[in-house]
């Protein structure tokens, strides 16, 4: 184990330039997205199939990836459209039983060969095989992509991790898409304040959407 230094102090000024280099990189990242028709259609995927056929949104990734999932599963539910988030390991051990005919999966990997989110498109083609998929990737030439009905590429910017490994930038990018994702759906289907407030029952939010504050 590398012996930790007690005497090395970060001195603010070096924090600072690192956090405006950090703002820069991750500013462009976003900027450096590609606009597509690919999210029309990924909307209207997830209008058509849980509002229009009763089923849900369903994501999925695997590490981090499948952190920045599970908080677009949530805030899509919180936003009016229904969706769960799916483990992919857990999905081969039973709860792939989640899944149902009319549902839209909507799945994570930067590089697009993540060997269990891979599994688990094959195992829920294998359970439903006309279920679609939209995925968010860094590689849209990935194994991935290629089984996907819809790919929503993130740019692939460099991560602003110094070893250039840690997912950073590109967990932003996939944060930014599910933002794009969400907001477009709320506008289709006329989701309002008071809507908001019949799902959103606790905290200040939930105070501000019943216009208590």
């Amino acid at each position: 184990m590398k012996k930790f230094n007690k005497e090395k102090v970060c001195e603010a000024a070096e924090v600072a330039e690192t956090m405006r280099g950090i703002l820069d990189a991750e500013s462009r990242a976003i900027s450096n997205i590609p606009v597509t028709d690919g999210y029309a259609r990924a909307v209207n995927l997830i209008i058509e199939r849980v509002h229009g056929r009763g089923g849900k949104l369903v994501t999925s990734g695997m590490g981090k990836a499948g952190q920045i999932a599970l908080n677009i599963a949530t805030t899509f539910s919180s936003t009016g459209t229904p969706a769960v988030n799916l483990h992919p390991a857990e999905a081969q051990h039973g709860d792939l039983g989640v899944l149902q005919p009319h549902d839209v999966m909507l799945i994570i990997s930067n590089s697009g060969k993540t060997t269990e989110i891979v599994s688990l498109v094959e195992l829920a083609h294998g359970l439903y095989p006309d279920i679609p998929f939209i995925v968010i990737t860094g590689n849209p030439d990935s194994p991935l992509a290629a089984l996907a009905d819809v790919t929503l590429a993130t740019g692939a910017s460099p991560e602003v991790c110094p070893l250039g490994l840690t997912p950073t930038t590109s967990t932003t990018a996939m944060t930014v898409i599910g933002d794009v994702l969400v907001v477009n759906t709320m506008k289709a289907i006329g989701f309002t304040e008071d809507d908001y407030a019949m799902r959103h029952h606790g905290g200040y939010l939930g105070a501000r959407a019943r216009r208590e504050v």
